[in-house]
């Protein structure tokens, strides 16, 4: 499996990290049948987070014919106000260190349309964390789709279309996502476990010494009775 976790300017280390350093184990686990990079859309470059100016090395360009899988973190930032959003059309939010400013900047990026590349291709599964989540809603690529997100953005989730589950990890096919930053843990614990198996997932969750929380939600099975 051939995994791709992509840096953009502003984005949230730990959403970043989390699932690369369990994909990562995951590949010494079964001795490279995980192999995970870190991607931008515009190629090798130093990407800038938003958490005091800590930057990570996108080794090589987004490429959703190349992936298997392909993660979107979030933002890191300003907590915007209540109803704060970007201007669609150029992302304009003051001030410019919010999060929702930042999720905006991004949509005005060669991002949206390689994620639509990526979302249309059969066969590559689409991750997200937190505001990674909110990327895919914003550019219109979640419209129908079960998924989840940080607890703050719910409402915006649900504004676009998406059907936002208030769950961990939320499995809709070809598209899974995490809830708040520490999900990134068990959004990658998961996904290898879905695609390596649940040997190789509990081995790492062994070694990085985590407990994974809830249970991932699927759309199958019975619906609790309403109360």
């Amino acid at each position: 499996m051939h995994a791709q976790i992509v840096l953009f300017d502003g984005f949230d280390p730990l959403d970043v990290v989390a699932p690369f350093e369990v994909l990562h184990a995951g590949g010494a686990a079964t001795d490279g049948a995980v192999r995970v990079e870190l991607v931008s859309a515009e190629g090798p470059r130093e990407v800038v987070s938003g958490t005091g100016g800590l930057a990570l090395r996108a080794t090589a360009a987004l490429d959703p014919e190349r992936a298997d899988l392909i993660v979107v973190p979030g933002a890191s930032g300003r907590v915007g106000e209540p109803g704060e959003v970007p201007d669609p059309e150029t992302g304009d939010l003051t001030p410019d260190d919010s999060i929702p400013a930042v999720l905006g900047r991004t949509l005005q990026t060669g991002l949206p349309p390689l994620l639509r590349a990526a979302m249309d291709r059969p066969g590559l599964t689409v991750g997200a964390v937190c505001g990674g989540s909110l990327i895919l809603a914003m550019a219109g690529l979640l419209e129908g789709r079960h998924a989840t997100t940080h607890h703050m953005g719910m409402d915006l989730l649900d504004a676009t279309g998406a059907q936002a589950v208030r769950a961990r990890v939320v499995d809709d096919g070809d598209l899974v996502t995490g809830a708040g930053v520490t999900s990134g843990l068990d959004l990658g614990l998961y996904l290898l476990e879905r695609e390596v198996g649940p040997k190789v997932a509990h081995a790492v969750e062994e070694l990085f010494a985590h407990e994974r929380r809830g249970v991932v939600w699927r759309n199958r099975g019975r619906a609790p009775t309403a109360r």
